[in-house]
């Protein structure tokens, strides 16, 4: 099956309230009209969104469990307790293990860090590891980025005699673990002004609150606001990858933390940055995307995450360079397994004629279990369905599998409604994992559709395609990077603006390039105005950009392109349509 069409929708735009809110906020009538298709109207609003300034941070007090879990980890930082930061294998959760490991080492307390191994341990908190913690001289277990759903495990430490702490962001069930406390941005109850911190967010509002408490004071000394300062940095790295909407909170740390992390990276951060090849002077968050996070988060999905919380920690430039090197490897790996899987998955799919289903559900037992949900996305964008892969174990083993949606469709919600042919699941809307027995995966798949047929009442809706304005390549300048620049950093809920062109021809003969000739680099033409620009993932439609002749209408976004010294402007290529 080719994949799914787009609708395309362009912005509608209203003079006045464009004029109101240039005038208003003090921002040029393109940015306004930017913040109005982002649904900023308010002239207020809009300045807090462009200032993003750390002073708007909510106090760390205010999120919910923090007065308690950080009183409780001050005083076992104090009275030399052993303390184990407990977090997840991704990215989000990775980077806020470090961040609340390299707070109880500057503070002189004794710790721990511990990441469940994907393959062999699953996700989450689970009996085993607690009972060697234990035996390890432990008496106090932090979460991060994992708990909320850990109701059993929370049982098995308190009849260890564990203190257990929870700091999660993803969907808390309708029992909550029996934990000595819980922060959590959601938390039942709770009145906290801002819903979407993720995992490394709500880590670094708790070592902000132990600061506090080091301190004496709610302003932190000199010497832990230097590391608070990097931490926001190494904060950013996770709300980056965890794909959390960049609004408020989100957008300071990210904002904020990413200028940190050009000016003082850590060790081990630096050695990754060099061999990503990301130019340090300025990091973007799609810098973190496609370049830094998938390099952080491959040791967890290949291999063992605790290499990469070792990374961001070490303070020796040899073990910093082995360690990003070691990244590099898993990421190159993981390249190569989430190609041949994506390949697979498709092939099965056009086979069995699944894409006509309102969501997909696959299982192989060739699949790693480490790549599925990358897969899953990849599927997602060219279905336009939500999907759930499965990497089937031998016999009738419990499998894992991840799943990932669109909008309209929350996957967690529609997964409690499998719950009885599930063994267990956690996520968010849009993302979430899954563990079955092989034996139930036709009967989940059959139930998964049920539900999102329900949910779309037919057919899954044809995805959208949001296009800020019709412009012509001709107003394509530096002067208006420069204005749209002022929109970064750019992620969920606030995607980077995107424009139509119409009438537009290829100049010259495109060619494929990258590996395994992904992408196609070309130079398009519309009137006078011609511009280089490159079609990142389109190398399977070369035939139709190589077509003499051909007139196309464009959706693009306009990046700044230098070399050797020259900046220009050329545009990236998102969807195109024959004319």
């Amino acid at each position: 099956m080719p994949r799914r069409e787009k609708d395309w929708v362009v912005c509608q735009h209203d003079a006045a309230a464009i004029a109101a809110l240039s005038g208003g906020a003090k921002v040029s009538p393109v940015v306004a009209q930017l913040l109005l298709n982002r649904e900023i109207s308010e002239p207020e609003t809009a300045k807090r969104f462009l200032d993003a300034s750390l002073t708007q941070l909510h106090a760390p007090m205010a999120l919910p469990g923090v007065p308690e879990a950080a009183a409780r980890i001050w005083t076992a930082i104090q009275g030399k307790e052993k303390i184990c930061i407990f977090g997840d294998y991704d990215a989000d959760g990775v980077t806020g293990t470090a961040v609340l490991i390299s707070l109880i080492e500057r503070l002189g307390g004794s710790s721990e860090f511990y990441i469940p191994h994907r393959l062999e341990e699953g996700y989450g908190l689970n009996a085993e590891a607690l009972q060697s913690r234990k035996a390890n001289g432990v008496s106090l277990v932090v979460t991060v980025d994992c708990g909320i759903t850990a109701v059993d495990e929370a049982l098995e430490a308190r009849r260890l005699g564990l203190d257990l702490i929870v700091t999660d962001h993803h969907e808390p069930k309708d029992t909550l673990p029996d934990a000595l406390a819980i922060v959590h941005p959601r938390k039942p109850g709770s009145d906290y002004p801002f819903a979407g911190l993720s995992g490394s967010g709500v880590a670094f509002k708790l070592a902000w609150a132990i600061a506090q408490l080091a301190s004496g004071s709610d302003k932190v000394t000199p010497e832990l606001r230097e590391f608070l300062q990097d931490a926001v940095g190494i904060a950013a790295l996770g709300l980056v990858a965890d794909v959390v909407p960049l609004r408020e909170e989100n957008r300071i740390f990210v904002r904020y933390g990413l200028n940190r992390l050009a000016a003082n990276p850590p060790l081990g951060l630096k050695a990754l940055i060099d061999i990503a090849e990301v130019k340090r002077d300025k990091i973007l968050a799609e810098d973190v995307s496609f370049r830094i996070a998938p390099r952080l988060n491959a040791a967890g999905r290949l291999g063992c995450a605790m290499l990469v919380v070792e990374l961001l920690t070490t303070r020796n430039p040899a073990r910093a360079r082995e360690l990003a090197m070691a990244l590099d490897g898993f990421n190159s790996q993981r390249q190569l397994l989430e190609r041949r899987i994506t390949a697979q998955a498709k092939e099965l799919v056009e086979e069995s004629g699944w894409h006509d289903s309102a969501a997909i559900v696959l299982g192989s037992p060739e699949w790693h279990a480490g790549v599925v949900g990358i897969v899953a996305s990849r599927l997602v964008e060219h279905y336009g369905r939500p999907v759930i892969l499965i990497a089937l174990k031998a016999g009738d083993e419990l499998s894992t599998g991840s799943g990932r949606s669109l909008p309209g469709f929350e996957l967690h919600t529609a997964l409690k409604s499998c719950e009885s042919l599930l063994a267990s699941y956690g996520g968010h809307a849009m993302a979430a994992g899954v563990r079955l027995l092989p034996s139930n995966l036709e009967a989940f798949r059959a139930r998964l559709c049920e539900v999102a047929t329900k949910t779309y009442q037919g057919a899954a809706p044809t995805p959208q395609l949001l296009l800020d304005a019709e412009v012509p390549l001709s107003s394509m300048s530096l002067n208006l990077l420069r204005d749209l620049d002022r929109l970064e950093p750019y992620g969920c809920e606030n995607p980077r603006p995107r424009f139509q062109a119409t009438r537009v021809t290829v100049d010259g003969i495109p060619k494929k390039v990258g590996q395994g000739e992904r992408h196609v680099s070309l130079r398009l033409r519309q009137g006078n105005t011609s511009l280089r620009a490159i079609a990142f993932g389109q190398g399977e439609r070369f035939d139709e950009l190589a077509e003499p002749g051909a007139e196309f209408v464009i959706a693009f976004t306009p990046r700044l392109n230098e070399w050797q010294g020259y900046k220009s402007v050329q545009i990236e290529v998102v969807d195109f349509r024959k004319l």
